[in-house]
């Protein structure tokens, strides 16, 4: 959510500012600003839309070259989308800009203090409290002043400031809301996000919370918010430009949903132990013994990643026998988990690693004693360093705002991690060695299922469901499959906007059958595995009700090209691994859809790829 550029010693200030405001728009915005300081005034202009509004409207009123600058796409949280709403916000004398990324919440009380004292507010955001109360403590320090605000402030915020009285100066402070240093020969940048930064330098410092940095062009301190200097740890950002660019294919989401056999390949990449029947996970930290006494897993995400984790339930309880609850991270951070130390571990699952309410809920069962495990594809991630262990997916930068490689990898990072406790525990090395040979031949039968008659067969049905003008759309699945069927439904509404639900096969006679006539279409994944019987009866019955039924099977199966108005095959493979295959037409025929509806894809209203809020 929200995206943060920054500079200092950058000669095409404006260019970096725009390209880098450009790069962070998978994050999700509806309007756009930048501030640049040159010859010691602050000028500054905001733009509502897309970042192509502000390029064009800044374009001749702000100068190219400055000493400092920052940029911003705002999400609209408190206060409406508007001119004077984006950011950065100014103090009363326009020498203070202030970006922000977060929610303060003590805002309201803040800003009527210094509405008591004579402020005079511009909009009506919370953002706008910060620049004025820098202000307020601003006497000859920047830095000094950012500090102190920030101590006055509650809640979440990822913040840049610059000022036309220290024109050499940019500071940035950082308590919830991520934002990563990028370190150069004269020059520092800043961003929420390393893709504004890719190409520039490969030095980088993620900042923690409750940090302070002041950057000049000799060079940069960093500091708690009590003032204590600190030593950063500089690391090497491991990432190249071509990653983020599109090459020959018209969205990122296609381009994410061709990149998923080389994400799954790199997320068992060097894992894999040589014999073939376990693995080795050198950031799982967990001892014999921990895994031997395990009792409990306790799995948190949302979204996309909470569809991975309860197919992380069913391959854990049907492989290892032991319990695991998946809990919404919105929800449980607000309840009072039970957790048992010692018998208990909490699995924590984020894309990004920055998720608000992922972090929340982590930091809540940490403080009850849980032992912790991430799982995380953004290295140095908020959730990445504050978990006991864990492991990164390594699938790449995901730019699309609808995931798709990041949750098949996720999905085998539940798997490698299912069989390194397995191992540790009862289960046999046959088994293992089943599971690994399954998972490493998904890379290449995935290959197969994007090639180009494949493709035109979702093409086909796509263009059938866009003709019918739908609506609406319910997806059904068993055991391994129910959370396909749930993935499926919110890639279809996250980008077309067509109304869909997922539900267990078996659960459609307990009230969606009402819903069911010629009107609306039905995803039935049935692949054909030892439930294949009760999910065929499921579709006799829609089929009775006159329903539109799309079929996800596997190869060779005949039975359904005379029942179902459409058939798409999977290859077969072992029901833990099934998923990974079965997900893949869901995610091309969602994109299709939106795709021939005219939609934005990789950017769908509303929605944002890092919710770093609630």
């Amino acid at each position: 959510m929200c995206g943060i550029v920054g500079c200092i010693g950058i000669e095409d200030t404006w260019n970096f500012l725009i390209s880098g405001l450009k790069r962070l728009e998978y994050r999700g915005y509806d309007s756009a600003g930048m501030a640049i300081v040159h010859d010691h005034q602050l000028s500054s202009c905001k733009a509502v839309g897309e970042v192509h509004n502000l390029e064009v409207e800044s374009c001749e009123s702000m100068p190219r070259r400055g000493s400092v600058g920052i940029a911003h796409t705002r999400w609209a949280t408190n206060g409406g989308v508007t001119v004077k709403n984006a950011h950065p916000h100014l103090d009363g004398s326009n020498e203070i800009a202030v970006i922000h990324n977060g929610i303060v919440e003590n805002y309201e009380i803040l800003r009527a203090v210094l509405e008591s004292e004579g402020v005079e507010f511009r909009s009506e955001t919370d953002t706008e409290v910060i620049a004025h109360l820098i202000s307020k403590l601003y006497e000859d320090d920047l830095t000094e002043a950012v500090r102190l605000a920030a101590k006055e402030l509650r809640g979440t915020f990822g913040i840049l400031v610059v000022s036309s009285r220290e024109p050499d100066t940019i500071v940035a402070a950082r308590m919830g809301s991520p934002l990563v240093m990028g370190i150069g020969d004269g020059f520092t940048v800043f961003a929420s996000d390393t893709p504004a930064i890719i190409g520039r330098t490969n030095q980088v410092m993620y900042m923690n919370d409750g940090e302070v940095v002041c950057a000049r062009r000799d060079g940069y301190r960093v500091y708690t918010l009590d003032k204590t200097p600190i030593s950063p740890k500089v690391e090497a950002l491991d990432q190249k430009l071509e990653s983020i660019e599109l090459g020959d294919f018209p969205h990122y989401m296609l381009k994410e949903i061709f990149d998923q056999p080389q994400a799954l390949s790199m997320t068992m990449r060097g894992r894999i132990r040589p014999e073939g029947n376990d693995v080795h996970l050198g950031g799982a930290r967990l001892t014999v013994d921990e895994m031997r006494s395990l009792k409990r897993i306790i799995i948190v995400a949302c979204g996309t990643s909470w569809h991975a984790s309860l197919i992380g339930k069913y391959i854990i309880e049907d492989l290892l026998r032991i319990p695991v609850e998946v809990e919404y991270a919105s929800e449980l951070r607000y309840r009072n988990p039970i957790v048992r130390p010692g018998d208990d571990l909490a699995i924590f699952i984020s894309q990004s690693g920055e998720t608000a309410d992922t972090l929340a809920a982590l930091r809540e069962l940490k403080r009850k004693g849980a032992r912790t495990f991430g799982i995380c594809n953004v290295v140095n991630s908020t959730i990445a360093r504050e978990v006991h262990s864990g492991l990164y997916t390594h699938a790449g930068i995901e730019i699309g705002v609808a995931s798709t490689k990041a949750f098949t990898a996720q999905v085998v990072a539940l798997m490698l991690l299912t069989i390194h406790i397995g191992r540790a525990r009862d289960m046999s090395s046959f088994m293992a060695e089943d599971l690994i040979d399954a998972m490493q031949a998904v890379p290449r039968l995935i290959d197969q299922m994007l090639a180009k008659e494949r493709l035109e067969q979702i093409q086909t049905i796509a263009r059938d469901v866009v003709a019918r003008s739908t609506r609406n759309f319910l997806y059904l699945g068993r055991g391994f499959n129910f959370p396909v069927a749930l993935e499926g439904a919110l890639k279809m509404k996250e980008i077309s906007y067509i109304h869909a639900e997922g539900y267990p096969a078996a659960e459609m006679k307990h009230g969606p059958i009402a819903l069911i006539d010629e009107e609306m279409p039905v995803v039935v994944i049935a692949p054909r595995d030892r439930i294949y019987d009760k999910v065929m009866n499921n579709i006799q019955q829609i089929k009775a009700r006159k329903g539109h039924v799309i079929a996800v099977t596997t190869e060779g199966n005949t039975e359904l090209d005379t029942i179902a108005d459409h058939v798409i095959t999977v290859p077969q493979v072992m029901a833990p691994v099934m998923p990974l295959l079965t997900v893949v037409p869901l995610q091309l025929l969602a994109y299709y859809v939106a795709d021939m509806k005219g939609l934005e894809v990789d950017k769908p209203r509303n929605l944002a790829k890092s919710v770093t809020v609630e």
